[in-house]
């Protein structure tokens, strides 16, 4: 189908929780000094200008980023998060909004490796114009490698990464439903290539009747993987027929202290994005620490 532009959505909720927990993986894995390697499958534009007509169009920015940015001093634990949005904008004024390339890129080190993913042919366009050299922290790290295919397909061709320890983000559009299937059963193969890894799965909250949430948490819950943390923020109540009210990340494999820094942090969260008082968290482990 290849129709979702991600530039519609930018910088809303779903991306907050998104590249928070995003951010928090990488710094745990800059701890140490050995080189990691970054995946991510459905990478997207790379980054988005919030004036750009389709971010405008419904401006969902305002109900994500926007506040925190205004408050950023407040929240310490997400300096990292922030840090990559300002080294985007070079400054104060919020213009423009990392898509997880970019959040990536502002984590990575020469010993690092990025390795992005976009099957649109005008994404993955846009994709190679954000992440050009002039678009990165002079001197500290080398280029992305950049992959115009299905991100399904390609992680498991590049799986066991060098370096072997890291992260791979994926982040489907879920246009088709069969992408949860599909998920699903690449997490499968990923287990017996990269046991070892850590994933990060976005998937949405969806109305009632279109949600598939759960039936995804129990596939990937027997996908292999032995500890599994997932967490959840909505913002509103959730509908009978349409809409989108939260989102969800699913950590395979998460690192030390992941669990607590959530446990910490999403709460905070929720109050500051809330839409209405049916605004909600979760953190539960699908399987292993509990």
């Amino acid at each position: 189908m290849l129709s979702y532009r991600h530039a519609f959505h930018a910088g809303n909720h779903a991306d907050v929780l998104k590249h928070a927990v995003q951010s928090l993986i990488l710094e745990a894995l800059s701890i140490k000094d050995k080189g990691f390697s970054y995946i991510d499958t459905h990478a997207g534009a790379g980054g988005y200008a919030l004036d750009h007509e389709w971010t405008q169009k419904k401006s969902e920015y305002l109900g994500g980023i926007a506040p925190l940015w205004q408050q950023r001093q407040q929240w310490p634990q997400l300096a990292g998060y922030f840090a990559a949005i300002e080294a985007m904008n070079g400054g104060e004024q919020l213009d423009f909004y990392p898509g997880s390339p970019k959040v990536a890129e502002y984590f990575q080190r020469p010993q690092d490796s990025l390795t992005l993913m976009e099957l649109h042919h005008n994404e993955v366009e846009l994709l190679r114009e954000n992440m050009a050299p002039q678009g990165r922290r002079s001197g500290r790290s080398k280029g992305p490698t950049i992959h115009h295919r299905d991100g399904f397909e390609g992680l498991i061709a590049l799986l066991p990464p060098t370096p072997k320890r890291g992260l791979v983000l994926i982040d489907p559009p879920y246009e088709l439903k069969e992408d949860y299937q599909t998920l699903a059963t690449t997490l499968a193969k990923a287990y017996k290539r990269w046991p070892i890894g850590i994933y990060a799965i976005w998937y949405p909250l969806l109305a009632k009747n279109v949600d598939r949430s759960g039936a995804l948490k129990t596939a990937i819950a027997n996908s292999g993987f032995q500890d599994i943390l997932c967490a959840e923020l909505s913002v509103s109540e959730q509908a009978q027929d349409f809409g989108m009210y939260g989102s969800g990340m699913m950590i395979l494999n998460p690192p030390w202290k992941l669990d607590e820094q959530l446990s910490e942090l999403l709460p905070r969260l929720t109050k500051a994005l809330a839409q209405d008082q049916a605004a909600d968290w979760s953190l539960r482990w699908l399987k292993g620490q509990a």
